[in-house]
């Protein structure tokens, strides 16, 4: 299968008047149609700039990216893949109705036409926030400001799907219950997603695939396929699973270890 976006030997640093600081160091990577892939490693290794790369929002100082096949000129954005990021915080705007919010996307693109607004409809009805659609978000919950924000990333209907620890700011259980339940979303639509998170268990039950980065200048320690004999619509019932222990305690290992493990 050919890859979405394919990145080759792509390294990165931040300059200023003191230096520059190594940010990600010979990086190879593959990003695969409808797969959802997990990237974890130390703070501050390097995460979300891997994520800004792929996104286009940073230009690598070397190394190629390709994007279905082609390879991409120096600081081109890729434009055949539509990309929605997601990150850490909702950024809801308060004066704004959850209706106008999930359009914003929409107003800015100059594609607010009556299809996209139907299927904008739709999504809020699929996921439980039709009758919220006239609300502020601070009349929302934190599960409901995330899936607003989701369907927002979703009604301009990108290919892939960047999550940047979309889920952190959220308490245990409502973050176990939504994160599932986006996932679930994504993989029913048949979309590609990368998620960056800190945490291990989160991967291992949203993934097929993690990635594990070394401390900065992040390199990658471990490529790991994640497989479940099980469904993937209860996060607690795959936790129960003797392979998420294994993978947990593999994944730990690669993670607090200074070698790379394969």
């Amino acid at each position: 299968m050919q890859p979405l976006l394919s990145l080759q030997d792509i390294s990165y640093a931040y300059h200023n008047l003191k230096g520059e600081t190594p940010a990600l160091s010979h990086i190879s990577m593959d990003i695969f149609p409808g797969e959802f892939l997990a990237i974890v490693g130390p703070s501050g290794c390097g995460k979300s700039t891997l994520l800004s790369v792929i996104a286009g929002l940073l230009a690598p100082e070397s190394g190629s990216i390709y994007c279905r096949g082609e390879l991409l000129p120096p600081q081109t954005p890729c434009r055949s893949v539509k990309i929605g990021y997601m990150l850490q915080r909702d950024h809801l705007f308060e004066w704004r109705s959850i209706y106008r919010n999930v359009i914003l996307g929409l107003e800015l693109n100059h594609t607010l036409t009556r299809e996209n607004t139907a299927y904008v409809l739709q999504l809020l009805k699929d996921y439980d926030l039709y009758a919220f659609k006239d609300k502020k978000p601070s009349e929302l919950s934190g599960g409901m400001r995330q899936r607003a924000a989701l369907i927002r990333t979703m009604a301009v209907r990108p290919d892939l799907f960047l999550l940047d620890e979309p889920f952190s700011a959220l308490d245990f259980q409502t973050r176990l219950n939504v994160s599932a339940d986006i996932a679930n979303i994504i993989r029913s639509t048949d979309k590609t997603a990368v998620l960056i998170t800190h945490d291990l268990s989160e991967a291992i039950t949203l993934a097929d695939r993690v990635l594990v980065l070394s401390k900065r200048p992040a390199g990658i320690k471990c490529e790991m396929p994640i497989r479940f004999p099980v469904g993937r619509l209860d996060p607690l019932e795959i936790r129960n699973t003797s392979e998420y222990q294994r993978y947990f305690n593999h994944l730990w290992e690669v993670l607090t270890g200074d070698e790379s493990i394969t």
